[in-house]
């Protein structure tokens, strides 16, 4: 059996094609899966599990097809899409998962996160991420009209985009020291993450004892998904010259 790992797919009703990706590597890359992990920004943007797009009516309808084969399906939220919650959790047969999650990946204790709690060298953005996950101001965004969403959206977006330009990779990647204290923080050897859009397969030092921080892909026209059973994971990401992996114990 094989539990799967995706995240940053950055889905929109503008971009069909990358729906249709998504829909055709649930139908034909799933046998045999025991459990899926989507570690966040599964959508580029997400108004509310009261909105649902149109478009991706049909993704919705293979997520709980997978739930009722038999797969478990774990959602976390990301930086695009942190207004999902437990509405569409429920629709797609799926379990909401917390900002932090630690599970038993075949007898290795294992953290889960999307990965922009360990930017902390980015302040402006994690000033943003401490507005954004705030309950009462997340109350009032649900009880707007869905035009007003989108244009706040819009100017979330397009503020991002611009700061993004005057920021260094540096600044937008982990914090090396914030990734071992977190480790440390939960007795783990092996994390997993996305956010960056920089996969890897890390290799570090937890005293003596060795260790992974494994880095998930964003989605464009490719997949980038970690595959793990009980003797490897291994990361399928075209941006990875060879497929990379390492094994289990």
């Amino acid at each position: 059996m094989t539990t799967l790992f995706i995240s940053d797919l950055h889905l929109s009703p503008d971009n069909p094609d990358l729906t249709q990706l998504t829909i055709e590597f649930l139908q034909q890359e799933t046998q045999g899966v025991k459990a899926l992990y989507i570690l966040g920004d599964l959508f580029n943007t997400w108004l509310g599990d009261d909105i649902i797009p149109a478009e991706f009516t049909l993704l919705i309808k293979q997520l709980h097809h997978l739930h009722t084969t038999g797969i478990k399906i774990y959602l976390m939220v990301g930086n695009r899409d942190f207004m999902m919650g437990k509405g569409l959790a429920k629709k797609i047969g799926g379990e909401l998962l917390e900002d932090t999650c630690v599970i038993d990946l075949y007898g290795t204790k294992t953290l889960l996160l999307h990965g922009d709690t360990l930017c902390i060298d980015d302040l402006s953005y994690q000033r943003y991420r401490r507005w954004t996950r705030n309950k009462l101001l997340q109350w009032c965004f649900r009880h707007l009209p869905a035009s007003y969403r989108q244009q706040i959206s819009n100017k979330i977006k397009q503020k991002s985009r611009q700061q993004k330009r005057s920021k260094s990779a540096i600044i937008m990647d982990v914090n090396q020291s914030e990734v071992v204290r977190v480790m440390q923080q939960f007795s783990v050897t092996q994390i997993i993450h996305g956010h960056t859009h920089r996969p890897a397969i890390h290799q570090l030092k937890m005293g003596n004892i060795p260790a992974h921080r494994i880095v998930l892909g964003d989605w464009n026209k490719n997949v980038s998904a970690l595959k793990c059973n009980a003797q490897q994971c291994q990361l399928v990401d075209y941006r990875v010259a060879e497929k990379d992996s390492f094994l289990i114990n």
